[in-house]
């Protein structure tokens, strides 16, 4: 069987867990922003925790159905309707030949994930089928989705079934003001004293240019760098450095005004400073926040990183066993 795309919405694109391996070769991670949802959706029909879904970004698309097929929606609040109808979310449902999946605009969170029993079928690049569209390679035709595109599904488990229903306490805790927990990074010990209080005391909200790449915040007091003489290879502005890699979830600021949290398609090294890292177990709620959302950096220390990190692979693994075969 296959998918149309009749209307691709704002940012479609095919995702799966990731490529990770291939940093030192300046290709990111990619791969779904908020994996918890991602995982649940592909749980919930049967799927490989790997298969490829389709993601979507404040307006999901309108897609046909050439063919029956056990499909999965989970991540932000929208109304999504098979033929008009509404139909529920975080629950296996069943389509038939010829229907048709559409979605309202997304009223909390910023991204979806339509898994259908069998995975989007796309080829492996890399190891893995997530689009990477800086690259233009992977998911389909390595860009996003477009109208007319026909998505490619695998051959279904035994195990996809319609009414498979996800626990409530497995769903991503969604907020217009969210606290992102942060360890203070390389290079935090070159903002000023009054700067590395008021990065962690300001409230700071979503820019407009929030995407794949990277989370750009604003509206909190512009950050004072200490002076100096900058070395050699670096630039005159305080924020720069001599490049240096980026992890995921890494936070640069450049010029000092506006915060951006590198995602994961963002690139994998430059010439900014980071002045701190979003610890893994927080960057699921960075990809649920819609522009002008708020959040405030908490800081936290390795130890703590290490713990929540831990808390979240026990809640992954009781989803496991929760939707199990």
């Amino acid at each position: 069987m296959s998918i149309e795309v009749i209307k691709p919405g704002l940012a479609t694109s095919v995702q799966d867990a990731g490529r990770p391996g291939y940093y030192h070769l300046g290709i990111p991670l990619s791969g779904a922003l908020d994996q918890q949802s991602y995982l649940l959706a592909n749980l919930l029909v049967g799927n490989d925790e790997g298969a490829a879904v389709i993601e979507c970004t404040l307006l999901g698309p309108e897609l046909r159905f050439d063919g029956a097929a056990i499909v999965a929606i989970t991540g932000a609040e929208v109304v999504a309707r098979v033929n008009g109808q509404e139909v529920p979310r975080n629950e296996s449902i069943a389509v038939q030949d010829g229907d048709k999946l559409s979605f309202d605009f997304m009223k909390l969170g910023a991204r979806c994930f339509i898994a259908v029993a069998g995975g989007i079928d796309v080829p492996q690049v890399l190891g893995s089928r997530s689009t990477y569209g800086l690259g233009a390679f992977g998911g389909y035709q390595g860009r996003k989705l477009m109208a007319g595109d026909s998505l490619p599904v695998g051959q279904a488990s035994p195990e996809a079934r319609p009414g498979r229903r996800a626990p409530a306490d497995s769903l991503l805790a969604m907020a217009k003001e969210v606290p992102l927990r942060v360890l203070p990074g390389l290079y935090f010990h070159r903002l000023q004293d009054v700067s590395s209080t008021s990065f962690f005391a300001d409230t700071w909200t979503v820019g407009s240019e929030a995407d794949r790449i990277g989370y750009r915040y604003k509206g909190g007091t512009p950050l004072q760098f200490i002076e100096r003489t900058p070395p050699f290879g670096a630039g005159n502005d305080p924020s720069n450095i001599v490049d240096a890699g980026y992890p995921y979830g890494s936070i640069q600021v450049p010029g000092g005004r506006e915060p951006i949290i590198l995602q994961r398609d963002a690139v994998s090294g430059g010439g900014y400073a980071m002045v701190g890292t979003v610890i893994s177990a927080d960057m699921d709620r960075i990809a649920q926040m819609q522009p002008n959302n708020k959040a405030q950096f908490i800081e936290v220390d390795m130890a703590q990183a290490l713990e929540a990190r831990a808390v979240r692979t026990r809640r992954l693994n009781q989803l496991r066993a929760a939707l199990a075969p």
